[in-house]
């Protein structure tokens, strides 16, 4: 079992002089979720636990192949220098770098709308209020259900999203299930139905929701129809 942030944990880190592994942070035009469109910065941090069957950012995942360490003030400063008022620190997986939770609260003290897209594996509670917090809950296909850490769906907010990656019909039924069960279209701004890219079309998923009147959002990500999917720092 992974060991889980807490909020006494997370206070005791001095979020500026915390060094961080960073794989890259850009400017780009936010590809996914409610804000899908607008301009964004992204800080993307190097490493995570889960391997992702889909995954489409497997350069960030393992820290022996990429990335570079930064201070907290570093990461602030190169954020700052963009002039864009919406952040979003993804990854890899953000949340395994426990400072993360102390940089976003800085962000948010500067007046920038700050949100976090994370696994689901890495406990939200310490999250500032003020983060949007964008939980992806693994549907069967990404083979990481069972790391999932379930309560993460309990502490989502009114502001908060839930996003599910439907590579086929198992994902959607196991989808619709985990909606229904926590209650998420009541309790969230957002429930995310994304098809994995190359896997199942737009098509097919946005006519099962349709066919069963789900209240939920289908999402494409924009910046691979921008630009190459291939792209980084897009």
């Amino acid at each position: 079992m992974l060991r889980q942030p807490t909020r006494e944990a997370v206070g005791a880190i001095d979020p500026v002089r915390e060094r961080f592994y960073v794989s890259e942070i850009f400017h780009s035009i936010q590809g996914e979720g409610s804000r899908a469109g607008m301009p964004c910065v992204f800080v993307r941090l190097q490493g995570c636990k889960l391997r992702c069957t889909w995954c489409d950012t497997p350069y960030a995942l393992d820290r022996r192949n990429g990335g570079q360490w930064m201070t907290g003030e570093e990461v602030l400063r190169s954020v700052r220098a963009y002039g864009c008022r919406f952040v979003e620190f993804t990854g890899g997986e953000p949340l395994e770098q426990w400072g993360s939770f102390g940089l976003m609260r800085l962000l948010c003290d500067e007046g920038y709308t700050v949100a976090v897209e994370t696994g689901g594996h890495i406990s939200i509670e310490p999250l500032d209020e003020r983060v949007i917090g964008i939980v992806d809950v693994k549907c069967p296909s990404s083979r990481m259900t069972p790391l999932m850490h379930w309560r993460n769906l309990e502490l989502l907010r009114p502001h908060d999203e839930a996003k599910f990656v439907i590579a086929d019909r198992q994902d959607y039924e196991f989808a619709c299930r985990v909606i229904e069960q926590y209650r998420l279209p009541e309790r969230t701004a957002a429930v995310l139905f994304s098809p994995a890219f190359g896997l199942i079309s737009p098509r097919q998923l946005a006519e099962w929701i349709l066919q069963d009147r789900l209240p939920v959002r289908l999402q494409l990500q924009l910046h691979k129809y921008i630009w190459d999917p291939q792209q980084r720092g897009v």
